[in-house]
């Protein structure tokens, strides 16, 4: 049995219907739902955001040592870490008040530096070192300058002036006399402010010995400070 081949025209009538059916039914589809967001990426982006939060310190220890809640909230605005917190309540403790306790905290800021001082802060203070000299020493650097020779030279008598010209001298690395010199010269009889003015003067170490035989001899205040120039 032979078949019987349909004309070209013919075929093409039969195939046209099929793709104007699915023309229309591409039409007719609607969109795609936008595929919501899986558990896991919802809580991906939860965490990514509460990393931007700070990270809670407990101040506790500063209520304990008696610092008000401004001064605490004011410390807080600072960013104040945990181990901040311990050194504070150590300041406190000591004897700083809670606005200057705030300003050590900035002091320290200034400096990119994080406050590790407390402990020091409370010897000084209690050796008799005023306030203000305690955050001038802070601002020098000088806090960490051999604490235990600034107690000793508060305790011996040194006045907080002398005390603190000492330190600018060595935070500009410049000679000047030793605590134990200048509390030898006190014991020699010379004024505090002879002992301040020859620390101004940056007369070195060295000269401490030739000063306290210059005395013996009978050498008034006077008569040391035209002696002794310094540099």
């Amino acid at each position: 049995m032979r078949h019987r081949l349909l004309p070209t025209s013919r075929l093409l009538a039969l195939r046209i219907p099929r793709m104007e059916s699915m023309g229309k039914d591409s039409q007719k589809r609607p969109p795609a739902a936008h595929t919501p967001l899986v558990p896991g990426a919802l809580l991906a982006l939860i965490l990514a955001a509460g990393c931007h939060h700070a990270i809670l310190v407990d101040t506790a220890p500063l209520d304990d040592a008696g610092m008000s809640y401004d001064s605490i909230q004011q410390a807080k605005s600072l960013n104040v870490t945990a181990a901040e917190v311990a050194e504070l309540a150590k300041a406190r403790q000591g004897g700083l008040s809670d606005a200057n306790c705030v300003k050590m905290l900035r002091i320290f800021r200034a400096k990119g530096q994080s406050f590790t001082d407390g402990g020091t802060i409370a010897g000084l203070i209690r050796a008799g070192i005023d306030e203000p000299t305690v955050l001038e020493l802070a601002s020098l650097n000088q806090l960490g300058f051999a604490s235990g020779e600034l107690e000793a030279m508060r305790l011996a008598g040194l006045s907080n002036e002398t005390i603190l010209e000492v330190a600018r001298h060595h935070a500009e690395g410049k000679s000047v006399l030793s605590g134990a010199s200048l509390a030898g010269l006190k014991n020699a009889g010379l004024r505090d402010s002879t002992l301040l003015e020859l620390s101004r003067r940056g007369v070195p170490d060295s000269q401490a010995a030739a000063i306290i035989a210059v005395r013996r001899r009978g050498s008034n205040d006077q008569e040391i400070l035209r002696y002794f120039t310094g540099s």
